[in-house]
């Protein structure tokens, strides 16, 4: 979800609600302890050089149980961000910390933003060697022709 996008959500709402995929809310006494912009500028494994940026936000569970973080904030927050730190429309990313420091990709379902579980994944693929993953078939679909029978050579 790209910055944009967000803040057109957050002038909807009259809460700010972050999930987890697992359904496990983040506690509504949360902050959001930085709104930045990360660039990685990186190799891959295959020598290609890259770039990727996204917007950051670092989500806290504080101890403090008075104050509750209302869209309008957030939306001044984000905006003194793009003024003072020039940041971009990116993707957003979620730093959470669950039981070690998280990065999230963000959905919004619902009346929720939903924290997306990331994954790694060779960028190179082609270049590594892996193996191209064999296309499977249900038995049903071959036909004779495509059969083997015992002691024809063909497995």
């Amino acid at each position: 979800m790209k910055l944009s996008e967000v803040k057109e959500i957050l002038s909807t709402l009259n809460n700010v609600t972050f999930q987890l995929e697992n359904g496990t809310f983040v506690p509504e006494h949360f902050h959001v302890t930085e709104v930045g912009m990360i660039t990685k500028h990186f190799i891959d494994c295959g020598g290609v050089i890259r770039t990727e940026k996204v917007v950051n936000f670092q989500l806290w569970n504080a101890n403090d149980y008075d104050h509750r973080l209302k869209p309008t904030k957030l939306l001044n927050i984000i905006q003194l961000s793009e003024e003072k730190l020039g940041i971009e429309d990116a993707e957003v990313e979620v730093e959470y910390q669950s039981q070690t420091i998280g990065k999230y990709d963000l959905d919004f379902i619902e009346n929720y933003f939903v924290l997306k579980n990331k994954t790694t994944a060779c960028l190179a693929e082609d270049a590594c060697g892996i193996p191209v993953e064999k296309q499977k078939k249900n038995l049903s679909e071959l036909t004779n022709k495509q059969s083997c029978t015992p002691n024809s050579g063909c497995c």
